[in-house]
């Protein structure tokens, strides 16, 4: 196969998946959460524990507007900063009971949205969908 066409697969697959991420997950965000934070909150829900520099890289975003937005995420209580005893300088973010709690209701609702979009699916072509997503998360969407 053409690697430019390969390519060009890969970037129609990616549009697609952030167009079906943002429809599955709108309207999810309650407590009063801007777009930018739920995104924040639910990447430390997936990766927990994650650095600073782990969400400033994922969110594209400058380390003090990274450290900001988790300040403000600490005070609403959604977020806690665990320092590592190996290394007292190095700490590590995880989501609060509240924060917890609060993922598990969206991806509640989430998870509706998507069984929606695969009701019609056969169990094979269900298990299909499984290995392929499989497949694409070891062959192309590995974490180095």
């Amino acid at each position: 196969m053409d690697n430019n066409h390969l390519f060009q697969k890969f970037i129609a697959f990616t549009a697609a998946v952030h167009q079906i991420t943002n429809d599955i997950s709108r309207d999810v965000n309650s407590d009063g959460l801007t777009p930018l934070q739920y995104k924040i909150v639910e990447y430390i829900a997936v990766s927990q524990p994650v650095t600073l520099s782990e969400i400033s890289d994922c969110m594209n975003m400058s380390m003090p507007n990274t450290s900001r937005e988790l300040r403000k995420l600490s005070e609403k209580g959604l977020c806690t900063r665990i320092t590592d005893p190996a290394d007292r300088r190095r700490q590590g973010i995880t989501l609060s009971a509240a924060g917890e709690t609060l993922m598990n209701e969206a991806f509640g609702q989430i998870a509706v949205r998507f069984e929606q979009r695969i009701a019609a699916l056969s169990a094979e072509e269900r298990k299909e969908t499984e290995q392929a997503l499989d497949l694409l998360q070891q062959k192309v969407f590995y974490l180095n």
